[in-house]
């Protein structure tokens, strides 16, 4: 009887082994995808290169004029806004420094006060002028978190002075489009 009782217990436990398992559910979070703005490329060149004609091409925001301009152009024709977003158009305002103003495309938004962008004729020299500058820092140092006050990380891997920003035009939706 006791060979009989072990026989039919090995058999449950091994009946066991064999039984298959409900496959279980992932132990990361898998996120959905996320679409990114794909930002155009801009051609690979010798010359001696403006803001203007760099961020209307990488952004697709068609603005011409000076970039001091660019805030009111954009005015009834794309979006404006403070918040920062991937491949809108950073305005900065005309200053002493920046006779023209300055343009830049976000390319990534680290956290609520720190972002990247990429954008030409930024630097304090001629080894940096007229160049396109990829990924550089920016940081919002507004006393009200609106992204009107900004510091650029420069070559030497500081921030440097603060500079008046206008906002951020938003490419790709008209304002017709956000307002339905």
């Amino acid at each position: 009887m006791m060979r009989i009782l072990l026989a039919l217990l090995a058999i449950a436990v091994l009946g066991g082994c064999a039984a298959t398992q409900k496959p279980q559910a992932p132990s990361v979070a898998v996120l959905p995808p996320q679409e990114e703005p794909l930002l155009n490329p801009y051609p690979e060149t010798d010359e001696f290169l403006q803001c203007v004609p760099f961020a209307r091409t990488v952004s697709g925001v068609e603005i011409y004029g000076d970039a001091w301009t660019w805030w009111g152009q954009a005015e009834g024709r794309y979006a404006r806004g403070k918040a920062p977003k991937v491949g809108a158009v950073l305005a900065l305002r005309k200053t002493g420094r920046l006779r023209l103003g300055h343009v830049a495309v976000v390319v990534a938004q680290i956290d609520e006060r720190r972002l990247l962008v990429s954008h030409a004729n930024w630097g304090g020299d001629s080894r940096t002028r007229g160049k396109i500058h990829t990924r550089q820092p920016v940081m919002d140092v507004s006393p009200a978190n609106d992204w009107s006050q900004l510091r650029f990380m420069n070559t030497q891997g500081s921030f440097g002075s603060v500079y008046p920003a206008h906002g951020f035009i938003y490419p790709a939706q008209s304002v017709a489009t956000l307002t339905r």
